[in-house]
C-alpha cells in the first residue's frame, strides 16, 4: 500500500512543477483557537463593508464543512514579485499583484490541474480548490502547513521568500504526511510595517483594522473614500504595498517566472497624466484581464479624483 509520505511527495513535486514556489500539508481540523479572535475582530467592525467576512462563520473555521470527510488542507504559495515596477515615480500606483492577469483565474486553473493529477495518480480523492474567494482561513492554514508565520502586518511571511506571493488551498479527503507548523515569530522587535502605514490601519502586531487599509479603501469600499484619509493615501490608486515594501524579509523576494503575471502592455510606462486622463476605452484595454477591473472604471476614477484633490 502506498504510504502517506509518498502521497505528500507526489503532490508537492507536481505542485512545484506547476509553478508553485512552496507546498505544505496540514491536518484538517476545527480551528477552535481562531473562533474567539475572529468573533472579536468582527464585533469591532474591523471588516468595514466586507459583510461576507461575517458569513459562514463555522465553515471558515472547519474545512470539513467545505469538503465532507476532509483530511488534509494543502497550502500553496505562488510568487508574483515583478521584475520591474512603474517607471514614473509621480504616477498613481497600483499593487504589484495587479500588474498582470487576475490571479484568481491563473491559480484556479493550476489548482484544478493539481487536483486532476491527484485523482489520476493516487485514486478516488474528493476535494475542492480555493483561491481567496471562499470562507477559508488561508494564512492560518499556510502557517499550520509550515510555510511561514503571521507578520505584524497580518500577512504570511517566509524567511526565504518574503511575502510577495499568493496563497491558495486545496482541501482533500486524502490523508498524507503532515508538515510541522511554524510557531516562531521571526519578526522580533521590528515594527517597520506598523510605523510605515500612513492610515494607521495596523493597530497592533497582527491586528488590522481593514476599514482603514488603503487596499480596502481603493478596492472594497463602494462609497466615497472618507475625507479623514485625504493626504494619507501616498498616491495609491488600487491596493497598497507599503507594509510589504518596508518589510526586511522581502529583501529575499525574487522576480516571478509566470508569463500570465507579466505587466499589461504600456502599464508600467503610464505617466501621471496618462492615469488622470484615462478614458473608459483605455481602461478596458489596459486592464482587460487585470484584477483592477474589480473597481470598474468609475471606481478607479473615484480613487484618482481623491488623490488629485489631495494634491490640490
Amino acid at each position: 500500500m502506498t504510504s502517506k509520505a509518498t502521497y505528500s511527495t507526489q503532490i508537492r513535486e507536481e505542485a512545484l512543477g506547476l509553478g508553485f514556489m512552496a507546498c505544505g500539508f496540514a491536518k484538517a481540523r476545527y480551528l477552535e483557537e481562531e473562533a474567539p479572535r475572529l468573533e472579536q475582530w468582527l464585533s469591532n467592525n474591523y471588516q468595514g463593508e466586507m459583510a461576507w467576512l461575517a458569513n459562514h462563520f463555522d465553515k471558515r473555521l472547519d474545512p470539513t464543512k467545505l469538503v465532507p470527510g476532509a483530511k488534509t488542507v494543502v497550502s500553496l504559495l505562488y510568487n508574483y514579485y515583478p521584475e520591474e515596477q512603474q517607471h514614473d515615480s509621480e504616477a498613481p500606483k497600483i499593487a504589484k499583484y495587479a500588474y498582470g492577469e487576475d490571479y484568481h483565474f491563473v491559480l484556479k486553473r493550476k489548482l484544478k490541474d493539481l487536483l486532476a493529477f491527484i485523482q489520476t495518480e493516487i485514486g478516488e480523492v474528493d476535494g475542492r480548490v480555493f483561491v481567496d474567494s471562499a470562507p477559508v482561513m488561508e494564512r492560518k492554514w499556510a502557517q499550520e502547513a509550515g510555510l511561514g508565520w503571521r507578520g505584524k502586518n497580518t500577512l504570511l511571511l517566509n524567511k526565504k521568500k518574503g511575502s510577495f506571493f499568493f496563497l491558495a488551498q486545496l482541501i482533500i479527503d486524502l490523508e498524507v504526511d503532515y508538515d510541522e507548523p511554524i510557531k516562531t515569530d521571526h519578526c522580533g522587535t521590528c515594527t517597520r510595517c506598523i510605523d510605515a502605514c500612513p492610515t494607521e490601519a495596523i493597530l497592533a502586531p497582527n491586528l488590522l483594522d481593514a476599514s482603514k487599509c488603503i487596499s480596502y479603501l481603493t478596492i472594497e469600499l463602494k462609497d466615497s473614500i472618507p475625507p479623514q484619509f485625504e493626504g494619507q493615501m501616498e498616491n495609491w490608486a488600487f491596493g497598497c504595498d507599503i507594509c510589504q515594501d518596508v518589510c526586511p524579509w522581502n529583501r529575499f523576494s525574487s522576480a516571478h517566472q509566470e508569463p500570465a503575471f507579466k505587466p499589461q502592455p504600456h502599464l508600467l510606462e503610464m505617466t501621471s497624466g496618462d492615469w488622470h486622463e484615462m478614458t473608459e476605452e483605455v481602461f478596458r484595454k489596459v486592464f482587460k484581464k487585470s484584477a483592477v477591473k474589480r473597481t470598474k472604471y468609475m471606481g478607479l476614477q473615484r480613487n484618482l479624483r481623491f488623490l488629485k484633490e489631495a494634491e490640490d
